[in-house]
């Protein structure tokens, strides 16, 4: 059980010392004398809490949002988060609604940042959630790749239909990700919580990196403030891509 933990300690810190540059299986099984069967076992607990994230076949690992929560010295996503944070503290005083910078990570919407608002009736957020749930989650799932959205699909299956019944069969969430990704824009409204959710990618080179969402409650909603929420959301987007394609 001890060399277990030793083990662990041992591929978290060599992921780190690869500065955010993505480390295979096979390099760390090669780099540690580990057998390949155990790493990926070890690495499996690692993905899962958090600590070390997928980024691809290819890519391999990196430090995921966990290890940078430990110190707080390297917050995660900082060159996006620092892109978008005025800009939403912005969007948030215009709406008088939270907004959440949102991202996949561990199949999961992972929040990298949110500004809440004065509501007195807020909707809870959690840093991870299923991306199901989400506007944002559901967004950046009509950006993967096929062979992303197939591991996917592996690792959660398909929606329930209480969640999102257009989704809920293989042809369903296929159009109904084909749709989101023509619009550039996901609209959530989960009945049985009576929140509504909305969400815009935003890109850096070409790339979608983020989604940028606002949610209220149902008695907070109308078609007005829908369409004002999607031009407001539309304007942030704009301006942070603009900030990030600087960089």
């Amino acid at each position: 059980m001890v060399l277990v933990v030793i083990k662990t300690f041992d591929i978290l810190e060599l992921v780190a010392q690869a500065n955010g540059q993505g480390i295979t299986l096979t390099e760390i099984s090669q780099q540690l004398q580990i057998n390949q069967a155990t790493a990926s076992n070890i690495i499996k607990t690692m993905v899962t809490k958090g600590y070390i994230e997928h980024i691809g076949k290819k890519k391999g690992y990196r430090l995921g949002p966990a290890a940078f929560r430990l110190t707080n010295e390297v917050p995660y996503g900082q060159d996006l988060v620092n892109a978008a944070r005025d800009v939403m503290e912005d969007l948030t005083a215009k709406l008088n609604e939270s907004s959440i910078l949102g991202t996949l990570r561990n199949n999961k919407r992972y929040v990298l940042h949110i500004v809440k608002s004065n509501q007195e009736i807020q909707v809870q957020v959690r840093t991870d959630r299923n991306a199901y749930e989400t506007a944002s989650g559901r967004l950046l799932m009509a950006y993967l790749s096929e062979k992303e959205l197939e591991r996917f699909l592996v690792a959660n299956g398909l929606p329930d239909k209480t969640l999102w019944k257009e989704a809920s069969t293989l042809k369903g969430l296929t159009e109904s990700l084909a749709k989101i990704k023509k619009e550039s824009i996901a609209i959530t409204h989960l009945v049985n919580r009576h929140v509504r959710g909305f969400a815009v990618p935003i890109l850096a080179h070409d790339q979608v990196v983020a989604g940028l969402s606002v949610f209220l409650p149902d008695y907070r909603y109308s078609v007005s403030r829908q369409k004002e929420i999607i031009q407001s959301l539309r304007e942030a987007s704009r301006i942070i891509c603009q900030r990030l394609n600087q960089l």
